[in-house]
C-alpha cells in the first residue's frame, strides 16, 4: 500500500465519519491507488507524447478527462 492508512482515515473522517474501521480505510486506499495509478499511466503517455519526461499538471488534467 502506497497511501498511508492514517491519511485515508483522516480523509474519511473529513467526509463526516466519526469512526473508521481499518478494513474500510484499507479498501478505500486500494481503490484510490488503483484509480491513481491508472491516471498516472495515462498522464505519462501524454507527457511522452509531448516530448517530455516530466509529468505536468496538464497531463494529469488530460488523463482525468480521458
Amino acid at each position: 500500500m502506497i497511501l498511508a492508512k492514517a491519511s485515508i482515515e483522516k480523509l474519511i473522517r473529513k467526509s463526516g465519519a466519526e469512526r473508521v474501521s481499518s478494513e474500510a480505510a484499507m479498501r478505500l486506499a486500494e481503490v484510490l491507488e488503483e484509480e491513481g495509478l491508472e491516471i498516472a499511466r495515462e498522464a505519462v503517455i501524454f507527457a511522452e507524447h509531448a516530448g517530455r519526461k516530466t509529468v505536468k499538471r496538464e497531463d494529469i488534467r488530460l488523463a482525468i478527462q480521458d
